[in-house]
Parts: C-alpha cells; sequence; structure tokens
C-alpha cells in the first residue's frame, strides 16, 4: 500500500485575494474515496536579523487569535514574487532595514494538515538602515531583543508564531 491520492474531483468554495478553499474529493490507494478540505495559499517569507547578541521581533495584533504576537519580520508572497525578495521587502517596509546580503535559512510547511502554505526563512547577514513603508492597514512594532530574553520569551510563553521559534532555533 503506498502514500498517494489521487485526485477525482477539485471542488472550490471560496477564492479570494489571500486564499482560497477547496474540498477535494481522492482516491486513496485501496480505492476507497475520501473529501480533503485545503486552504490554498501563495506562500510567504520571514526573514530573521540579528545583531550584537539581539534579535529583531515585531509585535503585532493578529486578528484570528485576538491578541498581539511577538514574529520575525514576514508577509505574504505576490503573484510571481521570488520568496527572497519577498522577505527582504517585508524587512525594510516593516523595520526600515535594508538587507544587503541574505542566506536561506528554512522551508516550513506550517500547517500541511489542510493547507499548502509554503513559509521560507531567510537570515540577514548583512544590513544598512532605510525607512518604513507600512501599508495602509498594518499596524507594528519592531524592536530588538536579546538573544537571551528570547530564549526565555519561548520559556514562557510569549512566543507562539511557528516561523518565528523555528528561526530561533538556529540562532539560540
Amino acid at each position: 500500500m503506498g502514500f498517494n491520492e489521487k485526485t477525482v474531483k477539485e471542488n472550490y468554495i471560496y477564492k479570494g485575494k489571500i486564499l482560497s478553499l477547496k474540498n477535494d474529493v481522492v482516491e486513496l490507494d485501496n480505492g476507497k474515496k475520501a473529501n480533503r478540505e485545503i486552504v490554498e495559499h501563495l506562500g510567504g517569507s520571514a526573514i530573521l536579523c540579528v545583531k550584537d547578541n539581539k534579535v529583531l521581533l515585531e509585535k503585532q495584533f493578529r486578528y484570528a487569535y485576538k491578541k498581539v504576537l511577538w514574529e520575525i519580520p514576514a508577509g505574504k508572497l505576490n503573484v510571481g514574487e521570488d520568496p527572497m525578495q519577498t522577505a527582504v521587502r517585508e524587512l525594510e517596509e516593516e523595520c526600515g532595514i535594508k538587507a544587503t546580503k541574505v542566506s536561506f535559512l528554512a522551508e516550513v510547511y506550517p500547517l500541511p494538515g489542510y493547507t499548502n502554505e509554503i513559509i521560507r526563512i531567510f537570515k540577514v547577514e548583512d544590513f544598512v538602515s532605510s525607512t518604513t513603508n507600512f501599508d495602509e492597514d498594518e499596524f507594528l512594532e519592531c524592536e530588538w531583543v536579546d538573544l537571551s530574553t528570547a530564549k526565555q520569551m519561548i520559556k514562557n510563553g510569549d512566543i507562539k508564531d511557528a516561523k518565528t521559534l523555528i528561526a530561533l532555533l538556529s540562532v539560540l
């Protein structure tokens, strides 16, 4: 018995700007059919910025959780945009930091049970100061946090965002 599932029927329930929702019918390797509810998403990029033993974090209200979360800078991909360009763009727009040297850190599947979203995480190797350029509906604050404090924030449950936790694992 294999691990393949063949799409029998795609059924879009909703198509939006950021995501689409499908309820597909698949055929399993044993011949039985099953439904798969999938959230399609273009994906996003995040960027880890560390300098002088401090990490750049953002505080931003996230409506889905109804609370302020601590995160590394990140944003959704535009159609056809290179993931590294997304990360560099978001860092400058949100934090006023222009990355001059960037490396790939990880590719993350945040919720493989029901979405095809992929988040690419990059690390800034070098940067210069720039200016912010927030979206009109974007409200956040950037803060340099000591790595030891960030580690304690994880232990205390203050940092819960998956991409941020994964990125911080590379430097803690």
